[in-house]
């Protein structure tokens, strides 16, 4: 465990440097945030309750969910994977003496680490400061939030795993991972607020992994999960993200079966 841990704070003193790339990320979510709010206002304003959200509520679903692009990655795909596939040094990473599910893994969490004080706090903050949002002030509330966004991080990582390890037999693995991003979006309700999604499709967007993302996060920065409901959200959670790191480690054990018949 010490390794990874070392691995997870490699990865986020590395991304520090990219100070430019944080300012654009911060500007970019607020200011996506603020239209977002808008619209919503807009829309509560002829329906005041949609889906048990009120407008108070839906204004913080849009600025956690801002706050939540970068620790889950949802924008874009950050494992180097593919990349490692097409230069040859993938050799090397199938044989380092860590687990290689894990070794990305660890890199992730770095990355999420730098993502939540780098590029959630202040998108957040701005969309306080500017709407009414609701901020907990109960302690246990924010740790119970902490627990619902480390096992979504989980799911997001999964799904992105499985789409970068494409990369193996499709050598260029744009369009999984394009794909994949698109139905984080729509799916994980950054697009469209979940609680818009009419009758069949907001219950299969509410059982799909996407939910752990950004759905499931929020609701319980809001409050409306306790006791048992929230014990169901973390097992909701938690059963996906072994399930999909489960499958990523039997593609992981084909990929490096095929890099040993292509000859490494």
């Amino acid at each position: 465990m010490l390794v990874y841990a070392l691995i997870a704070r490699q990865t986020f003193r590395r991304y520090i440097a990219y100070r430019g790339a944080m300012l654009g990320g911060v500007v970019s979510n607020t200011v996506f945030g603020a239209v977002k709010a808008f619209i919503v206002t807009a829309i509560w304003r002829h329906k005041p309750i949609i889906g048990g959200y009120d407008l108070r509520d839906v204004l913080t679903y849009t600025f956690v969910a801002q706050a939540l692009i970068g620790p889950m990655s949802i924008l874009t795909n950050n494992l180097d994977i593919p990349a490692h596939v097409r230069s040859g040094d993938i050799g090397t990473d199938l044989f380092r003496p860590v687990d290689f599910q894990g070794y990305w893994m660890a890199q992730d969490f770095g990355r999420a680490g730098f993502a939540v004080l780098g590029r959630s706090l202040v998108p957040f903050l701005a969309g306080a400061v500017m709407f009414q949002v609701r901020v907990p002030r109960d302690p246990r509330v924010w740790a119970a939030f902490l627990v619902a966004v480390v096992l979504g991080i989980f799911v997001s990582f999964a799904l992105r795993y499985l789409a970068a390890m494409s990369a193996f037999w499709l050598l260029d693995e744009k369009g999984v991972t394009g794909f994949m991003n698109m139905l984080t979006m729509f799916f994980g309700g950054l697009t469209v607020p979940l609680v818009l999604f009419p009758g069949w499709l907001g219950e299969l967007a509410r059982a799909l992994p996407w939910a752990s993302v950004i759905l499931v996060p929020v609701n319980v920065f809001l409050g409306k999960l306790t006791g048992t409901a929230l014990a169901g959200a973390y097992a909701f959670e938690a059963a996906w993200a072994v399930a999909l790191l489960g499958l990523g480690r039997l593609v992981t054990t084909r990929a490096r079966q095929r890099v040993v018949v292509q000859g490494g």
